[in-house]
């Protein structure tokens, strides 16, 4: 898997990849990530992806990320209780 490119954010690690005719979006707050996988073909211009990457996707992203922390959070506490 090779870099492509790092991505600046405030509060997010923001990474895109490429592999196997892929390019794949990785972002990392802390210890969660998400990715999102884009074939190479569909993307003519890697400056336009980046553009499209706007606040409210990063946003909506970091809630994502707050939803994962609760769930596992609720499940660590639950396996102490078991």
């Amino acid at each position: 898997m090779r870099l492509v490119k790092q991505i600046p954010h405030e509060h997010l690690l923001v990474q895109l990849h490429q592999y196997n005719d892929k390019y794949l979006l990785s972002i990392t707050l802390d210890d969660y990530e998400q990715h999102f996988k884009v074939p190479v073909t569909e993307v003519a211009d890697l400056n336009q992806l980046e553009q499209q990457l706007n606040n409210a996707f990063y946003s909506e992203c970091l809630q994502d990320f707050i939803r994962m922390r609760a769930r596992w959070l609720q499940l660590l506490s639950n396996t102490h209780h078991d």
